[in-house]
């Protein structure tokens, strides 16, 4: 039952990982039609004009599509195991991933739609996205295999954010019949929960990183 469970959770999350990771081809096809679509319709006509905002928005997301759709096979112990230059490739292209989506993130999270409590919401998330990744790639240049697993199951709790928010945004905004406050609160509800989550997998697998 249990071997069934995790198998079934499994596919969940790798289900959900590579669905969102491909919504950015999504505005990527939009785009050549000029037709706006997804969170881009809660912006104004002056922002999504501006050349400046949208390198930022499209850096973010598919750069950040990119980094979810590799980084979930990372975590399976027998792709680890059997493929492990593979998995260094990968490590190294989800950190520039990362890297790139996050540092735009930084720059549209400023003009956020729900003003300063969903910018500093995602502003957040940007940081701790950036630090765990930079502390995994860090520990496993050290050789601390067990710490870089850790962070990046931090690291990745956070990249997932991504999906968290498209499972909870249409809930939260038919709970309060309006985008606006649900997208206040799912700039925090998409990806505290998910750090809390990786605090207790990190704790359960004894690893310390103090």
């Amino acid at each position: 039952m249990g071997n069934t469970t995790n198998k079934v959770a499994w596919f969940v999350f790798a289900f959900l990982a590579i669905g969102v990771s491909l919504y950015p081809l999504m505005y990527i096809y939009y785009a050549f039609d000029d037709v706006e679509v997804g969170l881009r319709l809660s912006k104004n006509e002056e922002l999504l004009g501006s050349i400046v905002w949208n390198t930022g928005f499209y850096g973010h997301v598919v750069f950040g599509g990119l980094a979810l759709f590799v980084g979930w096979p990372q975590f399976s112990k027998r792709f680890r195991n059997t493929n492990l230059k593979r998995h260094r490739l990968i490590g190294k292209i989800y950190v520039g991933a990362v890297a790139v989506s996050g540092l735009c993130g930084f720059f549209i999270a400023v003009y956020a739609t729900g003003g300063p409590i969903a910018q500093i919401g995602f502003l957040c998330l940007g940081v701790v996205w950036l630090y765990f990744t930079m502390m995994a790639y860090r520990a496993v240049k050290k050789g601390d295999v067990d710490k870089h697993q850790a962070y990046m199951i931090y690291s990745y709790a956070a990249c997932f954010a991504a999906v968290t928010l498209r499972l909870w945004l249409p809930l939260l905004t038919i709970a309060f019949g309006s985008f606006i406050p649900a997208y206040r609160l799912v700039a925090w509800l998409c990806w505290v929960p998910n750090i809390i989550f990786a605090y207790f997998w990190v704790k359960r697998k004894g690893i310390n990183l103090a």
